[in-house]
């Protein structure tokens, strides 16, 4: 269950309504000099970016489980002590990642993905990046869709919302800082829970 309840936000609504309006047949051109990207993948990066913290210079990440070598917006790919990223570069990691790896593994684990709420589609691909495509195709919010789709019934995407919201641990404790990300946000970033129940 999660520590705050979730609500529909008119910042949420904003983000959700900005990528929208920067879509052209379902991509939008999210950084400067990169390729387009799914209007979910864009929605995704927004939302994780800024949980993330960007790292030019590589650091080793002692909370993962087991510790790996972490850079730019958390990528773990190919990264070695001393390595140093540029700003572009950051973003094309980022955004090329998303796009080729992680997009494409929840659209194989979660039926019709094309059809579902953008904010959810968001929200998922978000929750992935933090916690593996395996995690998230294993999740119970995703569950809750794929049951949906098995029988034929709308699924219940608020009890999905909710439902993600329960990875708010690391090292065996919950972090406040991850429950602010999977939940409602902090004063300056929107949480996943936030924006999935402000786009569905």
């Amino acid at each position: 269950m999660p520590i705050s309840k979730l609500r529909s936000t008119p910042r949420a609504k904003a983000l959700i309504a900005s990528i929208v309006a920067a879509s052209v047949a379902g991509y939008v051109a999210i950084f400067p000099g990169q390729p387009k990207v799914h209007d979910d993948v864009a929605l995704a990066i927004k939302t994780a970016m800024p949980w993330e913290g960007r790292q030019l210079v590589a650091y080793f990440d002692r909370i993962a489980k087991p510790p790996v070598w972490t850079i730019c917006d958390g990528d773990t790919d190919d990264v070695r002590p001393g390595l140093v990223e540029t700003p572009a570069g950051c973003d094309q990691r980022t955004a090329m990642k998303m796009e080729k790896r992680y997009r494409p593994a929840l659209v194989a684990c979660i039926p019709d993905w094309d059809k579902q709420p953008l904010a959810w589609r968001g929200m998922m691909l978000s929750l992935s990046w933090n916690i593996g495509t395996g995690g998230a195709c294993g999740s119970t919010a995703a569950r809750i869709v794929n049951d949906a789709a098995r029988q034929s019934r709308r699924p219940d995407y608020l009890a999905s919302c909710n439902a993600a919201t329960a990875f708010n641990k690391a090292g065996g404790r919950m972090i406040i800082g991850l429950a602010k990300r999977r939940e409602m946000g902090d004063a300056s970033r929107i949480g996943e829970g936030e924006l999935c129940v402000s786009g569905i």
